[in-house]
This record gives structure tokens, C-alpha cells and sequence, in this order.
């Protein structure tokens, strides 16, 4: 099974191939690298559109070779959603747009259960990072919980709600470590009606805590079962870490959420349609919900 985001209209994956991808980000198309496709370019030809490449180092990390002067910042658009993008030194723009097909599901949620009289749905997100499944859930109507332990990302997420112009009461900003914070929340009795989380496969915590994510995943997904209402909405786990099938988020899910709450669960790579040809793989998620 396979998740495609395939709704977008400002964004767009042009071409992929050779280790990279050619990428339309509104009016300005950037060259990443991508270790997955290891298939040839389609569309040789579009790479000249490039606006900027971020050339990788042989001893790690790399950066930008900018072919005309680009805005610090600027907007991209989805449905009533607004982001703001930025080439930044570690490759990354601010945002995944595959991650948009998870946006749709988990508003559809949201969007079913106050249609339905419930009430206010309760969400936390876990690596939160610059807010884009934060700002979709609060744009639905639920009351969400933004947990980073970055203050940058943090802010970059403010400032997305800004653009959506989404009350600043909706949105609860926490800068913690994520299991700790969960286990703190337990004890609080406060939980959730539906939590996602976007770990790393490496990280650190705000007071240098380590993160592995091989170690450190059922864990956490443990924790977080615990943090669920007695009448959660949904669940959502999602991986970048190459190597780490679906089935395998889809295991922790059925033998933590499903036990005590049945519902439904499945599980799939999720990926971006190619405008040149294909779809590219960008990681995989598993999904628990209540089958209401």
C-alpha cells in the first residue's frame, strides 16, 4: 500500500533520478539530494531549470549553490493551509509535502467527529517541527498540543499559524524532550483523542538527550497508548529511517493501541506523484483509527 500526496498545487516533484530530485517549490524549482533513486533521470533536460542546488560534502552535510538571488523566505499553499519555505543549510525547506496525505486523513477525522456533536478533539503532535500537521489539525477545529525540542522549528511553527491566521489560543507550544513530556502528561491525566508523531532516526533532546530511533520507537509508542482518551480519534506513526518496513510501525500499533481500543490499522510507504514519470518513495507511516 502507498499513501501519495497528490493534491498539491504549489508544490511539485518534476523529475528524480541519479541520487537526486528536481523540485517546484511554487515559482522556484531546488535540486536535493535523494539517496533512494537510484534509477536514471527521466527528464535530463528540466535539471537546467534548477534556482538552487545543495551539493552534499564528502565529509558530511554540505550546501547551496544558488543560480539567481532567491527571497529569504516565502509562501507555499494548500487548500486553506499557507507555509513558509526557505532553503535552509541542512537541505531541508521547512516542510514535507508528502506528509499532506496524513493532513487530509487526520482532518477528515477531526472534521467526521464534530460533525457528529463530539467534542473538541485534543491532539498532540510529537517532532512537530515547523507545524505543518499542527496548523491542518487546528484548521479542523482540534485543540492541539506542538511538541520540538528545537526553539527554531518552534517558531517557524508560529509563525505558519500566523499565516493561517488560526487563534493563538488553539495551539499549545511545548519545547521538551518527547517520551518525557508524554510520561509527565499520564501522570497529569491529561490525554489525548489523537496523537502523531515524526521522530528522527538520530537526535537530541533539549537538555542533550539521546535519540535512536531503533532503541527508542516502541518505547515511546508504548508511552503514547497511555496518553489515548477513552475514546480516541486516531493514531499515526511516521518514518524516514531507509530500511524500516511499514509492517514494522503497523506491529507497534497492534500491540499497543489495537489491545485496547480495537479499531483499524494499516500501514504503507507514503510518496509524491513524479511529474516526469513515476511516484517517489518518501518514507512510510501506519495509521490507527476508530472505526466510528
Amino acid at each position: 500500500m502507498m499513501f501519495i500526496a497528490d493534491r498539491w498545487l504549489d508544490y511539485e516533484v518534476l523529475d528524480c533520478g541519479d541520487g537526486e530530485k528536481l523540485e517546484r517549490w511554487k515559482d522556484t524549482v531546488l535540486r536535493r539530494p535523494d539517496p533512494q533513486t537510484i534509477w536514471p533521470k527521466r527528464r535530463p533536460e528540466l535539471w537546467q531549470r534548477a534556482d538552487a542546488w545543495y551539493h552534499r560534502s564528502s565529509q558530511g552535510g554540505g550546501g547551496w549553490e544558488f543560480f539567481r538571488e532567491l527571497p529569504e523566505r516565502w509562501t507555499l499553499q494548500y487548500d486553506d493551509l499557507t507555509f513558509y519555505v526557505r532553503p535552509t543549510g541542512f537541505k531541508h525547506t521547512g516542510l514535507f509535502p508528502e506528509q499532506a496525505v496524513n493532513w487530509d486523513w487526520m482532518r477528515g477525522l477531526i472534521t467526521q467527529r464534530l460533525s457528529q456533536g463530539g467534542a473538541t478533539p485534543k491532539v498532540l503532535n510529537l517532532f512537530a517541527y515547523t507545524g505543518g500537521a499542527t496548523v491542518a489539525c487546528a484548521a479542523a477545529g482540534a485543540q492541539v498540543c506542538h511538541v520540538d525540542a528545537a526553539k527554531g522549528m518552534t517558531q517557524w511553527a508560529k509563525e505558519n499559524r500566523g499565516l493561517c491566521g488560526l487563534p493563538e489560543d488553539r495551539i499549545r507550544w511545548i519545547l521538551d524532550d518527547a517520551k518525557k513530556f508524554v510520561e509527565r502528561e499520564v501522570r497529569r491525566g491529561s490525554l489525548y483523542d489523537g496523537i502523531l508523531m515524526d521522530p528522527p532516526s538520530y537526535g537530541r533532546g533539549p537538555g542533550g538527550e539521546v535519540w535512536k530511533l531503533e532503541a527508542e520507537l516502541y518505547g515511546l509508542v508504548e508511552a503514547c497508548a497511555a496518553a489515548l482518551s477513552a475514546t480516541p480519534l486516531f493514531f499515526l506513526i511516521n518514518s524516514y529511517t531507509t530500511g524500516l518496513a511499514p509492517s514494522v510501525l503497523d506491529n507497534m500499533i497492534g500491540l499497543t493501541v489495537k489491545p485496547r481500543f480495537g479499531g483499524v490499522s494499516e500501514s504503507g510507504e507514503i510518496g509524491l506523484p513524479v511529474s516526469a514519470g513515476g511516484v517517489l518513495p518518501c518514507g512510510a507511516s501506519g495509521r490507527w483509527w476508530q472505526n466510528e
